[in-house]
């Protein structure tokens, strides 16, 4: 009989759920520097192909990223249910860089994702793909801090262990710790291909 222990458990409904949340994140982040793309083409050449297929792909960005933002946060309560005493140990370093996550990434995709869905009738065209880029910006931070917060976990770095918990003694060194360039590159790389051979 097998013994489903409670870490095994706790390991298998977290790699679930995350491998079923990382589909929409890599789809977005390549939809966003497609978006601006489409978007910048046709305040160039005022093509109607080039509004036509932004309006299309971003309303299949906005699906994904809503599906995005809910397997999210449910991977962020997952951390600290299955995962207390890491979540404890590890807080003082995670924690930040999950938080600038949201207050950078999150908060400008949500600030301006209404504006680009929604504003084409509603604002100036220049003002609309200003909306567009910020929503692709904030993909890229996204990706930017998430990615830095798992690296730190894989390579860490910048920290002291004291009294059984880590201490960041130096942010540089914590965020752009030794595997994290590898690690946005290959993502990035990976989203911007993966639209590639969708839009295709």
């Amino acid at each position: 009989m097998i013994d489903f222990d409670p870490l095994f458990l706790s390991r298998l409904q977290f790699a679930f759920t995350i491998g079923f949340h990382i589909l929409f994140p890599t789809l977005t982040m390549g939809l966003g520097l497609f978006l601006i793309y489409l978007e910048g083409q046709w305040l160039r050449t005022r093509d109607p192909f080039f509004v036509d297929s932004a309006k299309f792909w971003s309303k299949i960005f906005a699906l994904s990223f809503g599906t995005g933002v809910v397997s999210g946060v449910v991977l962020s309560y997952e951390i600290g249910t299955n995962f207390g005493e890491f979540s404890r140990i590890t807080g003082n370093v995670l924690g930040p860089i999950m938080s600038y996550e949201v207050l950078t990434a999150f908060f400008l995709e949500a600030g301006f994702l209404g504006i680009m869905v929604f504003g084409w009738n509603r604002v100036g065209p220049k003002l609309h793909y200003f909306a567009t880029v910020m929503v692709g910006l904030g993909t890229f931070l996204s990706a930017f801090w998430i990615l830095s917060a798992n690296s730190w976990m894989q390579t860490p770095a910048g920290f002291r262990f004291e009294d059984g918990q880590f201490f960041v003694t130096s942010w540089w060194e914590a965020v752009f710790n030794p595997s994290f360039p590898y690690r946005l590159a290959h993502m990035l790389n990976a989203s911007y291909v993966t639209t590639t051979f969708l839009v295709a």
